[in-house]
């Protein structure tokens, strides 16, 4: 009988190891990570753009903005072209400093609880050039 009680205790032993194990896997999965976009501000061609001109994100994922041709640029959102219309969420995703250098680069960070929709941004001194562009945050 000590010999089938001391098995049952083994067994019993071995299954609460594996399950332990098999849910610490579940547990300690790392969630999708945040992606970065890169954004040049100008074309290759030195076109007064931004390339790519629309992005599809994710809430939490960065814009990289990065100075390429015909400067200065800068990035400065529409506050009436926010999902929430909101001024203060404009100004926190925008860089209003003029990047007077090709290479110079700025970084907007779209919060994990940012609403979804389509945000419009624009380059102050060329926005009258069509220097406009959108990122839709999925």
């Amino acid at each position: 009988m000590k010999l089938i009680s001391a098995s049952w205790r083994r067994l019993s032993l071995a299954v609460l190891t594996i399950l332990l194990v098999v849910s610490s896997f579940a547990v300690f999965t790392p969630s999708a990570s945040a992606e970065t976009y890169k954004v040049k501000l100008g074309s290759d061609k030195g076109l007064l753009v931004f390339d790519p001109k629309n992005s599809t994100i994710k809430a939490g994922d960065t814009i990289e903005w990065v100075n390429n041709k015909v400067p200065p640029h800068n990035v400065v959102f529409d506050p009436a072209k926010n999902p929430s219309k909101s001024p203060d969420l404009a100004k926190s995703l925008s860089h209003k400093k003029l990047l007077m250098s090709p290479g110079q680069k700025e970084t907007t960070t779209f919060a994990a609880d940012a609403p979804a929709g389509v945000y419009t941004f624009y380059c102050e001194p060329h926005r009258g050039a069509g220097m406009v562009g959108t990122i839709t945050v999925e």
